[in-house]
């Protein structure tokens, strides 16, 4: 593929058409910038929006993100909707890490306040919060517990000691999908998250301690808790082994399921089946589970950094640590458009819903739902606000986070995990990491520039702007 082959639509849309492949059933899209289009052409991410766009039941578009980079049949930072009649769930259009996702936790003190307590703030966060591969964390769940946080997710937690009635207030879907069965997910996958639950695990996932540095909007930072120069913590992270052995699963069973239904895919990585097939369901009900899984995961770790901050600055003092908003990715959600029910497939992107929608919480009903993009280490991250184009372009999506330009490997190759940790300590961000090999993948040079990425988000009318948020403490795996 290369550029004559894409259709300008605006100054932040390019569009595949569908002569440009006969078994196209819907045109493909993309959100970015003439200026950073020529980086996508050095991966497979556009020819997998333009498979994904042969499925059947697709409605409307194939949908990119600018964040948008190679992944397993989907690419990531992949949107699409398939009608629930006649359209199909895939597993791969989920991804493997069900529901990882960002939470931002706002704190009551300025950096200025707490500048000389960051490097020990890091140090107990880095204790708290459990990180690295297949690292577990302090709880054990037998069966029973493990099932009921498979069920229930954030109100598990809230029985369990480990939430508050306003955490769960400020979670997309309330951190909980009510359609999970814990029975679908298998015995190994529940064997390997059984002592996961409260731990970051690897790769891009985090704990970061951030000051906020530019307000784009004061009223919605107002409405949200957010001021200038204040100390938030973000977290990074899903559904650790327990989402990836439930994509792996139920893959294989789509796989073996597809010749049934009569459905060819150009790329088996795309394997899917009619999402109200027994199979698709089965996937749906498993997945949802995954989810809450991850919610509960996330929530966990909130409590884990409340219990590092009552540490450095006092008991109790981490009860004043309030959630802004916890955004999922990785998940498929049933929603209207057009009066169509349809189960959007959101793989690397989030929801970016507008003022007064309904799945919006109270507080917000008037800014928009709350967007979380994360930088690269080592660069900012952005609070913004769902906005109107979104629900008109992309079924209510924005982007996930920066987006990787490069491989691990060859960012291995290329970094030494120690020099990138001393660059940035001395920048005054303090880096916590149990390997230099997870940090020089990690390194900011292996990934697009976020603030080019949120300006498409911005400029495309998808998300508003509302705030800028730089690292001073990251804690990594």
């Amino acid at each position: 593929m290369q550029k004559s082959d894409l259709k300008k639509i605006s100054d932040y849309i390019w569009e595949i058409p569908t002569s440009y492949r006969q078994d196209m059933r819907v045109s493909a899209r993309v959100f970015i910038s003439e200026k950073m289009l020529a980086d996508v052409f050095k991966d497979e991410s556009l020819n997998q929006v333009v498979n994904v766009a042969t499925l059947p039941g697709i409605y409307k578009y194939s949908l990119a993100m600018p964040d948008l980079h190679e992944g397993y049949g989907f690419c990531i930072g992949g949107v699409a909707a398939f009608d629930v009649k006649e359209g199909v769930i895939s597993p791969g259009g989920v991804g493997f890490d069900i529901n990882c996702g960002v939470r931002l936790i706002k704190t009551p003190v300025t950096f200025s306040e707490i500048q000389s307590k960051i490097s020990d703030l890091a140090t107990n966060l880095y204790n708290e919060v459990p990180s690295g591969v297949g690292r577990g964390g302090r709880l054990k769940l037998v069966n029973k517990e493990l099932d009921e946080v498979l069920l229930k997710g954030v109100d598990k937690m809230i029985a369990s000691g480990y939430a508050t009635e306003d955490d769960k207030k400020y979670c997309e879907s309330l951190g909980r999908l009510a359609d999970a069965d814990s029975d679908l997910v298998s015995k190994t996958a529940k064997d390997r998250g059984r002592d996961q639950l409260g731990t970051i695990g690897a790769g891009n996932h985090f704990v970061e301690v951030q000051r906020v540095d530019t307000i784009y909007d004061k009223e919605a930072a107002k409405a949200m808790g957010i001021f200038e120069n204040q100390i938030t913590i973000m977290i990074h992270c899903g559904s650790r082994g327990l989402g990836h052995q439930v994509a792996t699963d139920y893959i294989r069973t789509s796989l073996m399921a597809m010749q049934k239904y009569g459905i060819s895919v150009p790329d088996q990585q795309l394997a899917c089946v009619p999402f109200q097939s027994p199979e698709g369901q089965n996937y749906w009900k498993a997945m949802s589970a995954a989810a809450n899984f991850a919610w509960a995961n996330r929530q966990f770790i909130t409590w884990e950094v409340r219990e590092a901050w009552n540490k450095v600055f006092g008991h109790d003092q981490g009860q004043k640590l309030l959630l802004a908003y916890d955004v999922a990715h990785n998940l498929a959600k049933l929603e209207k458009y057009d009066g169509k029910k349809l189960v959007v497939h959101r793989k690397g992107a989030t929801r970016a819903f507008p003022p007064g929608h309904p799945e919006t919480p109270a507080l917000y009903k008037n800014i928009g739902q709350p967007v979380l993009i994360p930088g690269s280490m080592g660069t900012a991250s952005f609070v913004l606000v769902g906005a109107p184009g979104a629900m008109e372009l992309s079924f209510g999506s924005s982007c996930h986070g920066a987006g990787r330009m490069m491989s691990r490997t060859r960012a291995k190759r290329e970094v030494r995990g120690s020099a990138l940790k001393q660059e940035l300590e001395k920048r005054g961000i303090a880096i916590r990491s149990g390997s230099m090999a997870g940090l020089a993948e990690e390194a900011p040079i292996a990934y697009k520039d976020v603030d080019e990425v949120v300006d498409v988000v911005h400029g495309a009318g998808l998300a508003k702007k509302v705030a800028r948020l730089k690292p001073v403490a990251v804690i990594k795996g």
